[in-house]
């Protein structure tokens, strides 16, 4: 019956008063309190009138081990408890309705969000993305102490990003300078991409405390994604040896296998002993000719994704020796932002989402700045739907028949999802430089292979 109300109140609201009246009963026959039934009182508030539920809510929807047991012998009241309250946490979370809210909705909801991540067996926080695992429990959790964390994937698997987007939906509908404007309502939100893009929209009609909020989440979620990006930067490969330079004749570049090989002319069978008269090095060196990447990047609202990610990255290219970095943004205007390159929390707060797109401005920009063709790489960023899209692709055809690398990019994201303007896609390809879209690990390898 609880389960039914469950899936009624989610879907089928023809339903909702036969099995509200229902459930009353079924919880009055278990001593639970006509609270949980109530949509509108929190977690929380339930806890705190009836403190004795802090502890059934505790690992409540951690699976336990399967007991074999005779049907008669089933606990069916912890069941129907069970049950009760897992329908109350999942309701709570989940059906969070239409139409405006208060910022004091929010605080609910994010206080009912880590019920449940107490309830998958974790501490408030640790299921939902830009959060600090191993944080310590809030008051009112009914725990013990601490305990290992579970394996998510044997829960709900990819719940934290599922959270993250119910929280910056409900971001969306209220106002967010009310938010920003609380300072414990502003650092309880989870940095995401869609509130990040909120932020950035709406960057220069913030003042005081609400702008410090704003840009301390900004730099949360830079510094979040700077730490994923510079270790799949670490991982990738690292161009070409350089065999001109001869290899350091050091232990850890011996080449045992190669020596032995080589040297088993010397092989004494009556003293059965290897006698090594020359020892073989690997080559360890890689060819580090200086290099320019010019990164530019759309700034229009569909490639904020894109966009966040890539400045991101050429900072952390910047920071790379013999590596000089350009950034340019556009969208019917275009911005130099090399300065700023080695921050992108400073780069970030300089770019301006929407608008519509003109590539002939960027590249007006970022043509002079090819000095060295062959030593030059340019990623352009964009879904390359254009204003003057014909004239914008003889420009790229140009600084790619002048020498320099240039690489494409319609989509660079976390997710791998994107959008490319197929007419572009195809001159692409048979220009030889194919689009690269997906995850941004594929750039990650280019850019390493040609740089360093």
């Amino acid at each position: 019956m609880l389960y039914w109300r469950l899936l009624a109140r989610l879907f089928d609201p023809e339903e909702q008063p036969a099995l509200e009246t229902a459930s009353l009963a079924v919880l009055e026959d278990v001593g639970l309190p006509a609270a949980l039934l109530d949509p509108g009182a929190s977690v929380d508030s339930v806890v705190q009138r009836h403190p004795e539920l802090a502890d059934e809510f505790q690992d409540l929807m951690v699976p336990q081990q399967a007991e074999e047991s005779p049907d008669d012998e089933r606990d069916r009241a912890a069941e129907v408890r069970r049950a009760a309250l897992v329908s109350k946490v999942l309701l709570n979370v989940f059906a969070t309705g239409s139409g405006a809210v208060s910022a004091g909705q929010l605080s609910r909801w994010q206080s009912d969000a880590g019920w449940l991540e107490r309830a998958l067996g974790c501490r408030p926080g640790e299921v939902r993305a830009g959060r600090t695992p191993g944080s310590p429990p809030s008051a009112g959790t009914g725990t013990g102490g601490p305990r290992p964390t579970p394996d998510l994937s044997t829960l709900i698997p990819q719940i934290g990003p599922d959270l993250a987007a119910i929280e910056a939906e409900l971001v969306s509908r209220m106002r967010l300078r009310e938010v920003l404007a609380d300072p414990k309502l502003a650092a309880g939100l989870t940095p995401s991409m869609s509130l990040i893009e909120q932020l950035l929209r709406d960057k220069d009609n913030l003042s005081g405390i609400a702008l410090a909020n704003a840009k301390a989440l900004i730099r949360r979620f830079v510094d979040e994604v700077a730490e994923v990006l510079r270790t799949q930067v670490a991982k990738a490969t690292a161009g070409t040896l350089d065999r001109s330079v001869p290899p350091k004749r050091v232990f850890r570049n011996l080449d045992l296998d190669r020596t032995v090989w080589k040297n088993l002319t010397n092989w004494s069978p009556e003293e059965e002993r290897l006698y090594v008269d020359r020892l073989y090095y690997r080559h360890t060196a890689r060819r580090t000719t200086p290099a320019r990447l010019i990164v530019v990047v759309d700034q229009s609202g569909s490639m904020v994704d894109s966009m966040v990610n890539c400045t991101i990255l050429a900072s952390i290219f910047a920071g790379l020796p013999k590596v000089d970095v350009h950034l340019i943004a556009y969208d019917t205007q275009a911005i130099d932002l090399t300065p700023w390159v080695h921050d992108p929390f400073e780069t970030l707060l300089r770019t301006n989402l929407g608008g519509g797109t003109d590539g002939t401005v960027a590249m007006a920009l970022a043509a002079p700045k090819v000095a060295e063709p062959r030593n030059t790489v340019v990623v352009w960023i964009s879904d390359f739907y254009e204003w003057r899209g014909e004239q914008l692709f003889e420009q790229m055809a140009a600084v790619h028949r002048s020498g320099a690398k240039f690489i494409p990019v319609g989509s660079v994201t976390s997710s791998g999802r994107g959008v490319v303007n197929p007419w572009f896609r195809e001159r692409f390809k048979d220009l030889g430089t194919p689009v690269i879209s997906g995850h941004i690990r594929k750039l990650v390898h280019e850019l390493k292979n040609f740089l360093v």
